[in-house]
């Protein structure tokens, strides 16, 4: 069983910076791959970023590469997601996941049905 708590959410102008952390509870964090979803309003979840459990390969949602980067703590069990050059249409609520997927690749870490455990989100507002 794994618990996520996110934070580091809130209000920022366009061009800022946000960095979401996401601290875990369970002893096996380090065997999960962790991936980064949000919702923006009357829109369906999507995936926004994902990392392996042992190798750190990262997975990118297109339209953030180069202005997102996630990493992650195994020593302390979290996951982070520095957020720069912030755009309105990022605006929306984050949600950390932790998936025990067999194999995680570019195509399986993008897909919410391969994560298990979800944070309750934390809400990221961008003005322009």
């Amino acid at each position: 069983q794994v618990q996520l708590v996110e934070s580091g959410g809130g209000l920022v102008q366009a061009g800022g910076s946000l960095r979401l952390s996401c601290a875990a509870s369970g002893r096996t964090f380090s065997s999960f791959p962790m991936g980064w979803f949000r919702q923006a309003p009357g829109k369906e979840r999507e995936f926004v970023a994902a990392i392996s459990d042992s190798i750190d390969y990262t997975v990118y949602l297109d339209s953030v590469k180069g202005r997102f980067t996630m990493s992650r703590d195994n020593a302390r069990n979290s996951v982070v997601l520095q957020m720069n050059s912030l755009k309105p249409e990022d605006t929306g609520v984050y949600y950390c996941a932790a998936g025990a997927m067999h194999y995680f690749n570019d195509y399986t870490s993008r897909n919410a049905v391969n994560y298990d455990y979800w944070g309750q989100g934390t809400l990221v507002t961008v003005s322009s």
